[in-house]
């Protein structure tokens, strides 16, 4: 029965934004994210610690405390609004720069690896399949909410994403996946399964997921990166050149801290749509 209430708060909430345009849908959702920070507790606290870790302190963390909630507050304002028709409406309001980095592997039909964070609206980044003529598949979350989880996968499918749901066998679809043509796209900046690789991230010690070197190891294909940061009306993605994953033993965690620093260069770029609210590393749990 909560699953059901959950999926029909959900529902109402796309049928309420669907009603707006997109303007004032994000504005909607930033005042939300607003409320969001002035109640927020356990969770500002902890923006606030990584904050301090990507800014080094000052007077503008706070500000950009807040500019996290309002940004978090845009994306699920823009989840909800989204639909199918609207698509070239995003696409419009879209721009790239690299994706040269992705046309390369969809003419070559050799696939590619693409590792994200969790900023802007990273489902946006998948319209670069379109124009790059490459499938964009993304390895998501099974939520514990299985009404929750066909709704989100039929929204990136709207996207088209082609969604692998991050349960038993997902390695060897991924596999095949990059193996057929298609970029594999990895969220990198959070190991939710507790057994990734330790890696200093924004200077200190944490596991960042093992997947992205892993795949592209595995696949021999280009391990690229993504981010997608919103602007005023629309979205910027920048695609990263293939990154240089050393060869050896120690491929793996060599591989991690070269994705780690991608990360944090991208992240520094516009930390306040840095959408990690949660414990990111291990001194983070005595805040919970």
């Amino acid at each position: 029965m909560r699953d059901r209430l959950v999926y029909l708060l959900v529902r109402g909430m796309v049928g309420l934004f669907g009603l707006l345009p997109a303007r004032g849908a994000r504005k909607v959702g930033e005042w939300g994210g607003l409320v969001w920070y002035l109640v927020g507790g356990r969770r500002k606290r902890m923006v606030r610690r990584h904050m301090r870790r990507v800014l080094g302190g000052g007077v503008e963390v706070e500000a950009a405390v807040r500019n996290v909630f309002t940004s978090y507050g845009r994306y699920w304002a823009e989840t909800f609004w989204v639909r199918p028709r609207r698509i070239p409406e995003l696409d419009r309001g879209l721009t790239i720069d690299g994706l040269e980095h992705l046309a390369g592997p969809g003419r070559s039909g050799t696939g590619a690896v693409i590792s994200l964070p969790h900023l802007g609206n990273w489902e946006a980044a998948a319209l670069s399949g379109a124009r790059a003529g490459i499938q964009v598949v993304a390895v998501a979350e099974k939520l514990g909410n299985p009404l929750i989880t066909r709704w989100f996968t039929s929204l990136r499918e709207a996207f088209g994403i082609r969604v692998i749901l991050n349960t038993k066998g997902v390695m060897r679809q991924a596999e095949a996946a990059v193996r057929a043509g298609g970029a594999v796209c990895l969220l990198a900046d959070r190991d939710l399964s507790g057994r990734g690789v330790k890696t200093e991230f924004f200077g200190e010690t944490t596991t960042l997921p093992a997947g992205p070197v892993a795949l592209a190891s595995r696949t021999g294909a280009p391990l690229i990166s993504a981010v997608c940061y919103f602007t005023p009306t629309g979205h910027h993605l920048v695609l990263g050149p293939p990154m240089d994953i050393p060869d050896g033993p120690e491929r793996l965690e060599q591989g991690t801290r070269v994705v780690a620093a991608r990360l944090e260069a991208d992240i520094r770029q516009a930390p306040e749509q840095w959408h990690l609210l949660q414990p990111n590393w291990p001194s983070d749990q005595t805040e919970e």
